[in-house]
C-alpha cells in the first residue's frame, strides 16, 4: 500500500438539489482530488473533522483510497448504533409512508435490545422500546427539542451504552440480533411475517451504514448463515365466506348500521381494501344509469390506512396516500357488479357524501375509524353466523371480505392477470396468496387436458 502525508482538506460544500441538499467533503492527497457526499451536514462535518484529526496526529493517507490508514474501522468504532439509527431515520422519514414509519420504529426498537453493550443495565426492555419509538425513530420530535422527561434517562443511557457500529463486523453480534428479532418481548417466537419485516429493516440500516454513511465496507448480513422461519402469506379457505353467508352478513350490518352496509359491500363485491374504502370519494365512482342492469366502475386513486397521529404528516390518524404498490398518481380501475351498484345508489340517496366528497364517515362526520366499523362487524358476525362459525376464523376481519371477492373472481375462471389488475396485486403475489382458495378448477383443467389428448380424426 502506498501512502502519503501530503493532504489538504477543504470546507464542506453544500449541493443544492431539487430533492433536498446534500453535503460534500473535498480533500487532496498527493495532488489527487477526492470527494465524499453525505445526506446531512452533520455527517459531512463529522467526516471532515476525522480527516483533520488524522492529519494533526500525523497519520498516513492511503493514495489508493484517499483515506487515512484504517480510517473506515476507526469511524465505525466512534459511531454508536444509537447514532446510526437516528441518522437512518432522518434519511428515510420524509419519503416513507406513515405505516412504514411506524413499522420501522417497531423493528428498530427490537434490534436495539440486542445492540446494548451492558445488557439492559438500569433500564427495562419496555423503557428501551419506548425511547426508540418515541424519540430515536421519530425525526420531528428529535428536531423539535428537548427529550420528554419520561424517557430522558433511558435516552441518555442508550446514547452511551449501545454498541459501536464496528461491532457489527462480528458475526456473533449479528446472529444475536437476528435471534432477538425472532422473539417477542415475552420470549415466544414471533410471527414469521414479523420476523421477515424486522430483518428487512435491519438489513436496510446496515446498507445505509455502507453507503451513504461510509461506516462499513460491506453489509454484515450478507453471507451470514441464519434460517428464518418461513413466512406464510396464504389466505386460509376457512376465512372465505360464500355468497349466502355474505348476504346474511350484509343484512345484519344493515340492521345495525345502515350507513355502513355499502362500506362492507365494496370490499366484498369489488375487493377494496378497508383503507381504500375509507378514502373512497364520489369522483372515484362511475355508476350506470338508473334502471339499467349494467356494471359500474371504480377509479381508485388514494388510500388512507389508519396508523396513528404520531406517524402521519398531518397530525391525524389517517393520511391519504397513493394506492398500495402503485405510483402516487396511478389509478386502479375495478368493476362494480349490479348488486353493488344498487347498494351504492341507495347509500348515496339516503346518506349522501361528506362536504369533501367521502362516501363513508364517522359518527360525528369525521373520518370513519377502524374501531367503529370493527365493532359493527363483530356484532354482525355474532348475529348472522352460527355459534361454530362465529368462533372460527370465518370472515373474522373486514379485510376477509376482500379475500372472499378475489377468491370468487378466481373460482369463476377470471384470468389471473385480470384479477391481479383489479385487486392491485402482482400475478405472482396473487397466486401465492390465494393458492388454497381456488377450488373446483381441477375438474375443468382435467377435462381440458383429456380433450387435448384425444387423437384427432382426419377429415374424410
Amino acid at each position: 500500500m502506498n501512502s502519503t502525508y501530503d493532504v489538504r482538506v477543504w470546507q464542506v460544500l453544500t449541493n443544492k438539489n431539487r430533492g433536498g441538499n446534500t453535503y460534500s467533503v473535498r480533500w487532496v492527497t498527493a495532488g489527487k482530488p477526492w470527494r465524499e457526499t453525505f445526506t446531512t451536514r452533520a455527517l459531512a462535518e463529522s467526516f471532515r473533522a476525522e480527516l483533520l484529526t488524522a492529519i494533526r496526529k500525523g497519520n498516513a493517507f492511503d493514495t489508493a483510497t484517499g483515506r487515512p490508514v484504517q480510517h473506515a474501522g476507526q469511524r465505525a468504532q466512534s459511531v454508536t448504533w444509537w447514532a446510526l439509527m437516528c441518522e437512518y431515520v432522518d434519511h428515510r422519514w420524509d419519503e416513507a409512508a406513515p405505516n412504514s414509519r411506524r413499522t420501522t420504529a417497531d423493528a428498530l426498537a427490537t434490534v436495539t435490545l440486542s445492540m446494548v453493550s451492558k445488557g439492559t443495565g438500569p433500564v427495562s426492555k419496555e423503557d428501551i422500546r419506548r425511547a426508540v419509538v418515541k424519540w430515536a425513530a421519530h425525526k420531528p420530535r428529535r428536531a423539535a427539542g428537548d427529550v420528554p422527561k419520561d424517557i430522558a434517562r433511558t435516552v441518555a443511557w442508550l446514547e452511551k451504552n449501545t454498541l459501536p457500529v464496528s461491532a457489527l463486523a462480528d458475526e456473533a453480534v449479528v446472529l444475536k440480533t437476528l435471534k432477538g428479532i425472532s422473539k417477542t418481548l415475552g420470549g415466544t417466537t414471533a410471527a414469521a411475517t414479523t420476523i421477515a419485516r424486522k430483518r428487512a429493516v435491519f438489513y436496510n440500516v446496515l446498507d445505509y451504514a455502507v453507503s451513504p454513511a461510509k461506516l462499513l465496507t460491506s453489509n454484515p448480513l450478507i453471507g451470514v448463515k441464519w434460517k428464518a422461519p418461513k413466512a406464510s402469506e396464504e389466505v386460509s379457505p376457512r376465512r372465505v365466506i360464500n355468497p349466502q353467508q355474505a348476504e346474511a352478513l350484509l343484512t345484519a350490518v344493515a340492521k345495525l348500521s345502515p350507513r355502513l352496509t355499502a362500506f362492507f359491500a365494496v370490499m366484498y363485491y369489488s375487493a377494496l381494501r378497508p383503507a381504500e374504502a375509507v378514502d373512497l370519494t364520489l369522483d372515484e365512482i362511475d355508476l350506470p344509469e338508473i334502471g339499467t342492469d349494467e356494471w359500474g366502475w371504480f377509479f381508485l386513486g388514494d388510500s388512507a390506512p389508519a396508523v396513528g397521529a404520531d406517524w402521519t404528516g398531518n397530525g391525524k390518524r389517517r393520511e391519504s396516500r397513493e394506492l398500495k404498490h402503485r405510483a402516487r398518481h396511478a389509478v386502479r380501475r375495478v368493476p362494480i357488479p349490479p348488486p353493488l351498484v344498487a347498494l351504492l345508489r341507495s347509500h348515496l340517496a339516503e346518506h349522501g357524501v361528506s362536504p369533501d366528497g367521502h362516501l363513508f364517515v364517522g359518527e360525528r362526520g369525521g373520518p370513519l375509524s377502524e374501531s367503529v366499523y370493527g365493532r359493527i362487524w363483530q356484532k354482525a358476525r355474532a348475529s348472522a353466523l352460527s355459534t361454530a362459525e362465529a368462533t372460527s376464523p370465518l370472515a373474522e376481519r373486514p379485510y376477509d371480505l376482500r379475500h372472499a371477492c378475489v377468491s370468487t373472481w378466481l373460482n369463476a375462471g377470471v384470468p389471473a392477470p385480470q384479477v391481479a389488475e383489479w385487486a392491485g396485486h402482482s400475478v405472482h403475489v396473487l397466486l401465492r396468496v390465494y393458492v388454497k382458495c381456488v377450488v373446483g378448477q381441477d375438474a375443468v383443467a382435467r377435462r381440458l387436458i383429456a380433450d387435448a389428448l384425444v387423437p384427432r380424426r382426419e377429415a374424410d
